[in-house]
C-alpha cells in the first residue's frame, strides 16, 4: 500500500471504507481489528493499493475524433450528454478518480458532476470550470464564452459562478483547435484584463485556469495571479520566447503549471518533428528543474487524446526524467494540492474519500503496473473495470431543460 509520498508503503497495508470515507488506513492487521466480523473483505496480496489517479486536463464534451470540434457542433446538448458519460467511466477504469474538466457547454459538465455524486451515475469525481472565457472569435469561441470588456468579463465569471462551477477557465492566448482564430502565440487579453477575471473569481472562492501557449499571454497570466497555467509552451510569432525571469516567478508564486501531455505525446513528436518536440519536452524537464510544480493532464477530448491513455499521458514525465514513486505523488498527492483538494483526496488517510486503485504489481517500480487495474473505488463506490453504461442508464443521461436565458446563451442546449 502506497501510504504516502516520496515512495512511503507498507508492505501489508489496507484501509477500511465507511460511507464513502476512509475510516482507517495502515498494516492490515491493526486495520483489520477496527472492522466488524460482518464488514466486506476485498483482498489483493499480489497487487498494490494507492490513491486514486486525478487528470487534472480533460474535455469531456469532446469525443477525441479527428474533428472534435465538429462533431460538438453538430450536436445538441442532449446528443452530447450520454457520450460524456461514457467518457467519464472511460476514465474511471482507469484508475482516474478525479477530474478536472476545463471547458464544456451549457454547464453539461456541472450537470454529469451532480449526477455522479448523487451516485445516479457510476464515474469519477468532476471539478467543473464551465464555459471558458475567451475573445471574440477566440480560442473555443464556439463554447459560448466570447467576452470584451471589463463588464463583459465579470458578467461572464459571475455566470460561471452562480452555475456551480468549481474555477473559471480563460483562454490567455489561441489555441491550436479553433478554425479561423487567433494564433496559439498570440494573447487574447492584457493583464488588466485578466487581474479583472482573477479578481472577480477571488469574489466567488474561485481559482483560475488559464490556458497560455504564447509567452506574451504567460506573462499576463503570472502577473495576474492565476492559479495554474495549462501548456506553458513559450510560443512566439517566430518560435519560442523562453523568459527566465517568468519561470522563477512561476515557481516563487506556486503556480502549477500543465503540460497537458496528450496520451498520442510520441505521435506529436513524429509529427512534430522529433528535434523540435525534443525541445519543447526540455523546456518543461528545466522548469521542473527550476522549482516550477508540474501537474498531469490529458487534454482528453481533443484529437488523439483518448479517455483511457492516462497511463501513456504520464509516461511522458517518465521520459523527462522522473522516477516512478514521482509520477505517482505527481498523480495523486501532488495534483490534489495543485487543485485545491488535498484536505480530502490524494493521499490513504483516515478522513479522505475513499479513492481508491487496485493494480497488480508494484507502480513505484514500474509506472507500467498501472495498465493492469484489478479495482477502482471513487468516494467510496466500487467500479469494475471494463464496466459500460447500460442502455436504459444512457437513455438517463439527459441535461435538466433549460431556462429561457440559458437557451439564449447556449442556442444547442434549447429543446429539440
Amino acid at each position: 500500500m502506497v501510504t504516502g509520498p516520496g515512495g512511503r508503503e507498507t508492505a501489508d497495508g489496507a484501509v477500511l471504507v465507511d460511507k464513502g470515507v476512509i475510516a482507517a488506513a495502515g498494516p492490515r492487521a491493526t486495520v483489520e481489528a477496527q472492522a466488524g466480523p460482518d464488514v466486506p473483505r476485498l483482498a489483493f496480496p499480489e497487487g498494490t493499493l494507492l490513491p486514486g489517479l486525478i487528470d487534472t486536463h480533460v474535455h469531456l464534451a469532446l469525443d477525441a475524433g479527428p474533428d472534435p470540434v465538429e462533431t460538438l457542433r453538430a450536436a445538441t446538448d442532449t446528443e452530447l450528454y450520454p457520450g460524456m458519460a461514457e467518457r467519464a467511466l472511460r476514465l474511471l477504469g482507469t484508475g482516474v478518480t478525479t477530474v478536472r474538466d476545463l471547458g464544456d457547454r451549457g454547464g453539461l459538465a456541472v450537470r454529469l458532476r451532480e449526477e455522479i455524486a448523487a451516485g445516479l451515475l457510476p464515474g469519477p469525481r468532476v471539478l467543473a470550470a464551465g464555459t471558458p472565457l475567451t475573445g471574440p472569435g477566440g480560442h473555443c469561441w464556439f463554447l459560448g464564452g466570447e467576452v470584451e470588456g471589463a463588464d463583459a468579463i465579470r458578467a461572464a465569471v459571475r455566470r460561471n459562478a452562480e452555475s456551480g462551477v468549481d474555477l473559471i477557465k480563460v483562454m490567455a492566448t489561441g489555441g491550436g483547435i479553433t478554425k479561423g482564430g487567433p494564433p496559439v502565440w498570440q494573447a487574447q487579453f492584457t493583464t488588466q484584463e485578466l487581474r479583472l477575471v482573477v479578481e472577480e473569481a477571488q469574489r466567488f472562492g474561485l481559482p483560475v485556469a488559464a490556458h497560455a501557449h504564447g509567452t506574451e499571454g504567460i506573462e499576463a497570466a503570472v502577473a495576474a495571479g492565476v492559479d495554474t497555467i495549462e501548456h506553458c509552451t513559450w510560443m512566439a510569432r517566430d518560435g519560442f520566447d523562453v523568459r527566465e525571469d517568468l519561470v522563477a516567478a512561476i515557481a516563487a508564486r506556486g503556480i502549477a503549471v500543465g503540460p497537458a501531455a496528450s496520451p498520442d505525446w510520441r505521435g506529436f513528436a513524429e509529427r512534430f518533428g522529433r528535434e523540435r518536440a525534443e525541445e519543447m519536452f526540455g523546456r518543461i524537464r528545466w522548469m521542473a528543474r527550476r522549482g516550477v510544480r508540474l501537474i498531469p493532464g490529458t487534454d482528453a477530448g481533443v484529437s488523439r487524446a483518448v479517455f483511457d491513455g492516462f497511463v501513456s499521458s504520464l509516461e511522458f514525465f517518465e521520459h523527462i526524467g522522473m522516477t516512478p514513486a514521482e509520477i505517482i505523488d505527481l498523480a495523486t498527492t501532488g495534483a490534489a494540492q495543485a487543485l485545491g483538494i488535498s484536505h480530502d483526496t490524494g493521499r490513504l488517510t483516515a478522513g479522505h474519500r475513499a479513492d481508491l486503485l487496485v493494480v497488480d504489481g508494484n507502480p513505484l517500480s514500474d509506472v507500467q503496473a498501472l495498465r493492469s487495474v484489478r479495482l477502482v473505488v471513487a468516494g467510496g463506490r466500487p467500479f469494475s473495470p471494463g464496466r459500460r453504461l447500460p442502455r436504459h442508464e444512457l437513455r438517463s443521461c439527459r441535461p435538466e431543460q433549460p431556462t429561457p436565458a440559458q437557451a439564449d446563451r447556449y442556442p444547442s442546449s434549447a429543446p429539440e
